[in-house]
């Protein structure tokens, strides 16, 4: 299959779905009907993924040996001002479509207890997916910016309606966190935008065949013809470009981001600024994490498992996809930021966690303090001169944040799905009031274990290779952030275990509703047993994904490597050696004075 047509079947089906659902061929009376088609349709989007992963070869099919863009097209779209439809996969991105749409199935399957406007959900539903895998296969930064957009809005009406009994401020909240998340982006995107240009890239590229440095593979920024014809034609216009992939080659191997702003730093400086506040949103960490909490404890069990299981991921990969590889000049510099942050984020995550009553919200804390390994993994920046440039140890850092986003929507996913098979059956969360859940559903109670103990990182579950990585990473970047990281797995275990003991093995059931509490049922055993299969597989055996991100992400880590010993650390020594001389011709003339 062609890939401009696999790939927008994959990003597409769920809208066009969600487009038939508006039809009077299904009525708002047969939600049961909607629900199956919804169902079915976020199915066939799972298997086109799993064929890519493990079809049998040929056009379409993931290599997961390759470390470069696979499946690239480029599709003029809004050719006026250089906006394509240019859609790709690499290892990076190809993993969390998998998880995407993976997850979308069982959230759907979970979405089946939604009896309220269930044509107008299953419709949101499905742009929801569109949105999410959308953004990460989108190359195009407005393209991009759009299914960063499209994803929005679902998820307000998802929360805002279908929430809680706080859903209106739940969703408000959540929308406003994003959208400032959103303006600062479209910011930087313009700036990054008005100061690229594809005739200065072409100079140090192999497409002019005249260049003595050749440093960019220009077939591999998948440019459309009418692009590289008129870079070779080089007018006298700048030629802009919303190619993510260019503007990664422009950050690291021009000076076209380089101009001084404001205080003296760059403007790729300012720009990482910009996006990564907006990704952190997303991610979320502290202390731009407040909307998180609220947004999963008002959300419907099924809205919870994608927000934690898809959506924080989103802001994971635009930091590892467009931050550093577009702007590593302020990555470099805000190193230590970015892992404090990250460090910050787990303490202060595992610390709230503790001191949780609502069984929903001590799982959306536990969030925060999880996706602060993938803060933390991003930003070793290791490769400096004092290890001689060794990339190894961030390489194990940036393999550990993916690998714990992976294990953490797996995990967290499963968590929430079980807080709600409960709540669904006694309509409360208060873990005061909860106990002896294990001997009145022994099924539900074991595999909530089973679950809970992969996002405690136990040795042999999911959970327990990205934080290993991680901590092992930062060891070689700081003795002191990585004691701390380890010591974070303390206060995991703490409130992981108590709250295993107060929910499953304590005394007991001493809430309402007990006579309700019924053994698990046969559709939310379809959606919790693959999850802790999942959990198991890859925390058993990792390579299963490893063998697919690892090349794409130890070949940015080798560029940001290469960046940081022939372009950032030689700069640092010429603006050293001009201070040095300043301050000696200004103390020869304080002399002179004297």
């Amino acid at each position: 299959m062609d890939p401009h047509i696999l790939l927008s079947l994959i990003v597409f089906l769920p809208a066009a779905g969600a487009l038939a659902l508006m039809l009077p061929v299904f009525p708002k009376d047969k939600p049961e009907l909607v629900k199956l088609v919804s169902l079915f349709i976020t199915i066939a989007v799972f298997l086109l993924t799993a064929w890519m992963a493990f079809g049998g070869g040929g056009a379409g099919k993931f290599d997961k040996g390759v470390a470069e863009m696979q499946d690239a097209f480029s599709l003029p779209w809004i050719p006026s001002f250089n906006i394509y439809y240019l859609m790709g996969l690499d290892g990076i991105s190809f993993t969390l479509v998998l998880l995407t749409s993976f997850l979308s199935v069982l959230a759907m399957g979970a979405s089946w207890p939604i009896n309220k406007h269930v044509k107008a959900y299953c419709i949101l539903y499905l742009l929801l997916e569109t949105g999410m895998l959308g953004v990460f296969m989108a190359l195009d930064f407005f393209l991009f910016y759009v299914f960063w957009e499209v994803m929005l809005l679902p998820m307000y009406f998802l929360i805002g309606v279908w929430g809680g009994p706080r859903r209106e401020y739940a969703a408000i909240k959540f929308f406003l966190y994003t959208l400032l998340g959103s303006v600062l982006m479209l910011i930087a995107i313009l700036m990054l935008y008005f100061n690229s240009d594809l005739r200065v890239l072409a100079q140090v590229s192999d497409l002019l065949p005249e260049n003595e440095v050749k440093a960019v593979a220009w077939e591999q920024l998948h440019l459309s013809a009418d692009a590289t014809e008129a870079v070779q034609q080089a007018g006298a216009e700048p030629i802009h470009t919303f190619n993510i992939l260019a503007l990664a080659k422009m950050g690291q191997h021009t000076e076209l981001f380089d101009g001084a702003m404001l205080f003296g730093k760059s403007l790729q400086w300012w720009a990482f600024v910009l996006l990564f506040i907006g990704f952190a949103i997303k991610v979320p960490i502290v202390p731009v994490h407040t909307w998180l909490p609220d947004a999963h404890v008002e959300a419907p069990t099924p809205i919870s498992m994608i927000l934690a299981g898809v959506l924080l991921k989103m802001g994971g990969y635009g930091i590892i996809r467009i931050c550093y590889p577009i702007c590593p000049d302020a990555g470099y510099d805000l190193a230590y930021v970015v892992t404090f942050i990250g460090v910050l984020s787990m303490l202060y995550g595992a610390f709230a966690a503790l001191a949780q009553k609502d069984f929903k919200r001590l799982v959306a804390y536990s969030s925060v303090s999880h996706m602060g390994y993938v803060m933390l993994g991003i930003g070793v920046w290791s490769a400096v001169a004092g290890t001689n440039y060794n990339p190894e140890y961030w390489q194990l850092g940036m393999n550990g944040a993916m690998f714990q986003m992976i294990a953490h929507g797996i995990s967290s996913a499963g968590m929430f799905f079980m807080v709600g098979v409960i709540y669904d059956r006694v309509h409360h969360r208060n873990l005061d009031e909860f106990g002896g859940l294990f001997a009145k559903s022994p099924v539900y109670s074991g595999l909530a274990f089973g679950i809970f103990f992969a996002g405690l990182g136990l040795p042999g579950l999911c959970g327990f290779i990205g934080e290993v990585f991680v901590t092992l990473s930062v060891w070689n970047y700081s003795h002191a952030l990585a004691v701390i990281s380890a010591a974070t797995v303390i206060l995991t275990a703490g409130y992981i275990l108590w709250t295993l003991q107060r929910v499953y093995l304590g005394p007991e059931y001493k809430g309402p509703h007990g006579d309700h509490i019924t053994p698990i049922n046969g559709r939310e055993l379809a959606i919790a047993v693959p999850l802790l299969a999942f959990a198991i597989w890859f925390g058993v055996y990792p390579r299963a994904v490893l063998d697919y991100m690892t090349p794409s992400v130890n070949r940015e880590v080798n560029e940001l490597a290469v960046w940081t010993r022939d372009v950032k650390e030689p700069r640092l020594l010429r603006q050293e050696e001009m201070q040095q001389a300043q301050q000696s011709a200004d103390e020869m003339t304080l002399g002179m004075v004297r």
